[in-house]
């Protein structure tokens, strides 16, 4: 390897090689046998791009909207839990490098690090907040109201883990939340002195959340909701009908249910029955500025990218994920180049082979 990681694949192995085994297996590992964790990379390469020639491509941007928010690429940070296992920094690092790259980061709500508080770190930038609904609907509340009085411009309500999957590398890994890393914003919203760890988490999770929950939170919410772990193109026309702004195509990264088809997969029959309704994002697998473009072309407006950021931040924390997403931003702009798409929207369907 060169002193500098020149993909993201490098950035995995320098992690790899970096981290502890029991944070490491948290990070990397997924649910069962981790069949969709791997397809979620192997199925990009079940499509083939087409360029198209002799068309004007001197002027190249990847920068494009994303649910009214400007961005320098059509790629986005998504949310992952518990970043101060990867740097000291955490999510503050992660929002700085974020800005850096001119992008959008979620936060977790299994964040190491308060929402103001990040927001502090980068106060200029665009992010948004992932939900969690809790049984108390009050602690769930009260992170919402902090994301928005930080200026949170979405709501990402994730809808896909009323209970964590079962992730047999941290169970070899031995793995557990190591003394010194908490839910600050959790275990203040729930009168807590003791902190709260990942198990302790999920043991709070509203089994009984329905569509009229969603459209409440629509309803309740000041920013536009978007709705994440969307599978089945039945559930994404439901969300739109009760008020989502945008949907993400998502098995949480192959770390809920394995066996299920990969997120690339899912996307144009979502997109199918979205129509021009709302914006249709998607995240798992990404390790490319070909997969961003494989994505565009069956109908994203973007893509989220979360441990390929996890990894650059054990490399070298803000500086390594802002590289990150500059090498996803390099990729993407020389793949527009070679297709002959001066802009991200002018991806389509015609630049996918037959």
């Amino acid at each position: 390897m060169t002193a500098q990681p020149v993909n993201l694949h490098d950035y995995e192995a320098l992690a790899a090689e970096r981290m502890p085994p029991g944070p490491h297996a948290y990070y990397a590992g997924a649910a069962g046998d981790e069949r969709t964790l791997r397809d979620n990379q192997e199925a990009f390469a079940r499509h083939r791009l087409l360029p198209r020639c002799l068309v004007d491509v001197s002027g190249v941007s990847a920068a494009t909207t994303v649910i009214g928010t400007p961005v320098s690429m059509p790629v986005l940070v998504a949310p992952t839990a518990l970043q101060k296992l990867a740097h000291p920094d955490g999510e503050e690092a992660m929002a700085r490098a974020a800005a850096r790259a001119g992008t959008i980061m979620t936060v977790s709500t299994i964040a190491t690090t308060r929402p103001a508080d990040v927001a502090a770190a980068a106060p200029d930038a665009p992010r948004w907040f992932q939900v969690y609904v809790l049984k108390d609907r009050g602690v769930t509340r009260a992170l919402v109201d902090e994301a928005i009085d930080s200026g949170y411009r979405a709501l990402v309500l994730t809808v896909d883990a009323p209970r964590a999957g079962r992730r047999e590398r941290d169970l070899r890994a031995g793995f557990s939340v190591p003394p010194g890393i908490d839910m600050p914003a959790v275990s203040a919203a729930l009168g807590s002195t003791t902190g709260i760890d990942a198990a302790g988490f999920f043991s709070l999770m509203d089994l009984t959340l329905t569509w009229k929950d969603l459209e409440r939170l629509v309803q309740d919410s000041p920013v536009p909701v978007l709705v994440k772990g969307i599978h089945h193109p039945a559930d994404a026309d439901r969300a739109v009908e009760h008020g989502a702004a945008g949907v993400i195509v998502s098995n949480h990264g192959g770390r809920q249910l394995d066996g299920v088809p990969a997120s690339i997969d899912m996307l144009g029959p979502v997109v199918d029955a979205v129509g021009d309704r709302v914006e249709v994002l998607m995240d798992g697998g990404v390790r490319r500025g070909t997969d961003v473009l494989t994505a565009l072309a069956l109908g994203a407006r973007a893509v989220l990218v979360g441990r390929p950021m996890l990894w650059g931040l054990v490399a070298d924390g803000e500086d390594g994920a802002a590289h990150v997403l500059e090498l996803l931003r390099a990729e993407l702009e020389l793949g527009m180049t070679l297709l002959g798409t001066p802009g991200p929207g002018d991806v389509s369907a015609a630049h996918l082979a037959p």
